[in-house]
């Protein structure tokens, strides 16, 4: 098919079946949808692991945090897709049905673990997608969103039936890990030491830190720094609080450091980011 006509879409995806560099604890302002094929993947959301099995299905809202942590040892793959939700709210969701977003808004992240035929349509529906995708002309773009749609009434439909409360661990390491989380999330604007985890969790600070390293692939403080910086983001742009206060709220002693790190963690500063971002944040 003819390239000439080539147009950017307001999507991204992709899918991959090696395993690549591993993606830093990050955000976005896109929704996404997650959807794992197979390997071995403890994925990270905001303060919850999953460790992944084959016909899971990830939904992902807004700027959460979240990561996957990929075993070398097995072949990795996963299939993703990112859209703007102003853009399917405005130009594909049909005036006359419910809000097609509302698993993302309702539920935030949830986990789908699907098998058998729903897998199957999904997987299905997943390859149509990609293949319209990467042709990219007028034609296509049209057909990937009527897809979309449809794929869309497909998850609202999914998200009907129970679901797991609780993620559920293959080992003790992964509850262990979970329950450090857990701790930093109720204490994340709190003064935090390894020792202060040990006492709390009655474990040994050396194994808690060996074992969130080998669970998620980053240190303790390397999460926690990213959780300050993840709600740092929240409030800057729902809040209209000095940015010093909230450098103190979500747990950063000196303004200078404060600046300094989320500067490292977004190549913006406080100040920036709050202008560029609460724009877009009326928009959705």
């Amino acid at each position: 098919m003819s390239t000439q006509h080539q147009i950017n879409l307001p999507f991204t995806m992709g899918t991959s079946s090696d395993f690549n560099a591993q993606i830093p604890y990050h955000t976005h302002f896109h929704y996404e949808i997650y959807y794992f094929h197979g390997g071995k993947v403890n994925y990270l959301i905001n303060d919850s692991i999953h460790v992944l099995e084959p016909g899971d299905l990830l939904l992902m809202h807004g700027i959460t945090l979240h990561r996957a942590h990929v075993d070398p040892s097995e072949k990795y793959h996963r299939s993703t897709l990112h859209f703007d939700p102003f853009y399917f709210k405005q130009f594909i969701q049909p005036p006359f049905a419910d809000d097609l977003l509302e698993p993302f808004k309702k539920l935030h992240n949830v986990r789908l673990q699907l098998r058998g035929p729903e897998k199957a349509e999904v997987e299905e529906t997943l390859l149509k997608l990609e293949q319209l995708y990467v042709q990219r002309d007028a034609f296509s773009q049209q057909r990937f969103q009527a897809r979309l749609l449809d794929f869309l009434i497909l998850i609202n439909h999914l998200c009907q039936k129970p679901l797991k409360a609780k993620p559920t661990f293959p080992s003790t390491k992964e509850h262990h890990v979970q329950a450090v989380i857990s701790y930093l999330e109720r204490h994340y604007n709190e003064e935090i030491t390894l020792e202060g985890i040990q006492t709390e969790l009655h474990l040994s600070k050396y194994y808690l830190a060996k074992t969130f390293k080998e669970v998620t692939g980053i240190t303790i403080f390397q999460f926690l720094m990213q959780r300050r910086i993840y709600q740092a983001k929240i409030e800057l742009i729902d809040g209209v609080q000095p940015i010093t206060d909230v450098g103190y709220e979500v747990g950063f002693k000196h303004p200078s450091h404060f600046s300094r790190a989320f500067k490292q963690h977004t190549d913006l500063t406080p100040e920036q980011y709050r202008k560029q971002h609460q724009l877009h944040s009326t928009s959705l």
